[in-house]
């Protein structure tokens, strides 16, 4: 994602001979060097995914688009000090991750607080082709509700939760996204799930005789 007039523009097609895995890597190094289109292609392998994050965390689709261009922007500025210690993935949730809680504290000063259904963000059900209506209905219903539960949790408890249920990182990826010890991570894990589930479970509990 380059800069243009102040403005981020979408990411162009990948130098020749650069793809996802080792080509990465030939992304990351060229980039590092100051090449804009490798920068650009980089960047379209991991912005689906941070953006994810951030819809998922700030529930509004505006805002995660906001703060995905200001993570990659950071991004940018910061790819000289990258010492390539971690993925870049991993690098890039963290500085996802600290952008989102200060902006979510900014809304809360503002009292601005907004959910989106989960269908804005990415939803793997929707690749997979046309569905029944009844069971697009009820898997609507059920995201709706996983949404809202997952909503309503702490803020670092949704963290993990989205790092480790959604985005499938390791417990040691999230621990250098969090800059917290492992134990920490499976410690509110722990605790965001039986909140989930109560939540989950609720409705049921309220209906049954």
């Amino acid at each position: 994602m380059a800069e243009s007039d102040g403005a981020v523009v979408m990411p162009i097609a990948a130098p020749p001979g650069a793809t996802a895995g080792e080509g990465a890597d030939v992304l990351l190094a060229r980039a590092r060097r100051g090449d804009e289109r490798a920068f650009a292609a980089l960047l379209r392998l991991h912005q689906d995914r941070v953006y994810d994050l951030l819809v998922r965390m700030l529930g509004d689709k505006a805002e995660a688009e906001d703060v995905t261009q200001e993570v990659f922007l950071a991004f940018h500025r910061a790819l000289p000090r990258f010492r390539g210690e971690s993925r870049v993935s991993t690098w890039l949730f963290r500085i996802a991750k600290n952008h989102c809680l200060n902006r979510i504290k900014y809304l809360g000063r503002r009292g601005a607080s907004r959910q989106v259904p989960l269908e804005d963000a990415d939803d793997p059900a929707a690749a997979e082709g046309p569905e029944r209506p009844d069971r697009t209905l009820e898997r609507r219903r059920t995201d709706e509700r996983v949404q809202a539960a997952i909503a309503a949790l702490p803020e670092e408890q949704r963290l993990v939760v989205v790092l480790r249920e959604i985005e499938g990182l390791s417990y040691e990826e999230i621990a250098e996204v969090l800059e917290q010890p492992e134990g920490t991570v499976k410690s509110r894990l722990h605790r965001a799930r039986l909140a989930l589930a109560r939540s989950l479970a609720a409705p049921a509990e309220e209906k049954a005789p």
